[in-house]
C-alpha cells in the first residue's frame, strides 16, 4: 500500500480521555444530524438494546493530496493512544485504506454514546488522486487549499466543508470516473460510516443474523453486493450494511441533486478457536477476530453507490 509517515503512538495524559471521548461525541452527533436514516437505525438500536450502544468502527474518507489524506486525521488520533492496525488496498478503486486500533482504555458501561466499552476502531481510506485523469485531478486540486488538511478533525466535528462548495458541473463531472472522488468533494471528513459491534450488543441485535432479518422485514434496504450478509474467509467476521439514504444537495451554481449520503454497518467479531472453551464473561474483544476483510470492506464500500 506504500510507506506512510505518520508519528508513533503516545500514551494518555492526564484528561484525554475525557477530550478524545467528546471529539467521537462530537463526529457523532453530526453524522447523526446530517443523515436522518441513519439516526432511525441507531435510535432503533438504542431502544431495543436498552441504550447500551457499542461501536467496532468509525469511517472515514480523504483525499491523497497535499496533505488531506489518511495522515490527516490518524495522525491526531495517535497522537492520543491508537496505533496502526493494518493495511488494505483497493486498485481497482484508486483507494487505500488504514486501520487503527483503539488505546486500551475503557470507560465505565454506563451505556451512553461512546462511553460504553472500548473505543471504536478507526478506518480511514484516501482516493489516490494522482492516478485519476488530468481533468479529474485538476477539479480536485483547485478546491483542495494549501494546508487544509490540518483542519480535517474540526471539520469532522463540525460537519463543514473545509473548501468551497462544488458546482454541479465539477460534481457529475468527477462522478463520472470515481464515484469516492464525487462522494468526497461533496461530504468532506463527515463520517462517511459507523459499524455498530453486535457482539457487544444486547438482546435481539446480538446476533448479526437477527440484526439482518429485522431490518430486511421493517423495509430498510440492505446492501446486497457480495450478499446481504457477507462473511469473511475464516467464518469469524460477519458484516450488514444498510444502503445510503439519498439527500438533496445544493451546488455551488444553485443546481440541486439527489446524492448518496452515509450508511450505517453491523460487525460481529466471533471469538477465535483458541478462546472457543473460555467462559462468555470472561471474552474480551482481543478473544475475538481482528482486523478488516479484504473482499468484504470492497462490498461494503457499494453502500455509497450512486446507480443501481
Amino acid at each position: 500500500m506504500g510507506s506512510l509517515d505518520l508519528p508513533y503512538a503516545s500514551s494518555f495524559k492526564g484528561g484525554s480521555e475525557t477530550f478524545l471521548q467528546n471529539v467521537f461525541e462530537s463526529i457523532l452527533k453530526t453524522y447523526l444530524r446530517k443523515n436522518p436514516m441513519a439516526k432511525t437505525i441507531w435510535e432503533l438500536v438504542k431502544s431495543v438494546d436498552n441504550e447500551k450502544i457499542s461501536y467496532d468502527h468509525f469511517f472515514f474518507r480523504t483525499f491523497k493530496v497535499d496533505g488531506y489524506g489518511i495522515d490527516s486525521l490518524a495522525s491526531f488520533f495517535m497522537d492520543y493512544g491508537y496505533k496502526v492496525g493494518g493495511r488494505l488496498d483497493f486498485p481497482k478503486k484508486k483507494v487505500q485504506v488504514l486501520w487503527l486500533s483503539p488505546p486500551d482504555v475503557h470507560f465505565p458501561d454506563n451505556g451512553y454514546g461512546i462511553g460504553n466499552g472500548p473505543l471504536p476502531r478507526l478506518v480511514i481510506a484516501e482516493l489516490l488522486v494522482e492516478e485519476l485523469s488530468p481533468e479529474s485531478q485538476e477539479i480536485i486540486r483547485k478546491y483542495l487549499k494549501p494546508e487544509g488538511g490540518k483542519q480535517a478533525v474540526l471539520s469532522s466535528t463540525l460537519g463543514s466543508l473545509i473548501w468551497e462548495k462544488p458546482t454541479s458541473t465539477d460534481f457529475n463531472q468527477l462522478a463520472k470516473e470515481s464515484e469516492f472522488a464525487a462522494w468526497t468533494l461533496v461530504y468532506g471528513y463527515t463520517m462517511n460510516h459507523l459499524a455498530f459491534a453486535v457482539h457487544r450488543l444486547k438482546h435481539r441485535f446480538s446476533d448479526i443474523k437477527c440484526v439482518k432479518e429485522y431490518f430486511e422485514e421493517n423495509g430498510f434496504e440492505l446492501n446486497k453486493d457480495g450478499g446481504v450478509l457477507k462473511v469473511s474467509e475464516d467464518s469469524l467476521l460477519l458484516q450488514v450494511s444498510a444502503m445510503s439514504e439519498k439527500l438533496v444537495v445544493e451546488f455551488a451554481d444553485g443546481v440541486t441533486q439527489i446524492v448518496p449520503a452515509s450508511y450505517i454497518e453491523f460487525v460481529e467479531r466471533l471469538v477465535l478457536p483458541q478462546f472457543k472453551d473460555m467462559p462468555c464473561d470472561e471474552i474480551k474483544e482481543f478473544h475475538r477476530r481482528e482486523g478488516l476483510e479484504q473482499a468484504s470492506a470492497y462490498h461494503i464500500m457499494e453502500s455509497t453507490r450512486f446507480t443501481a
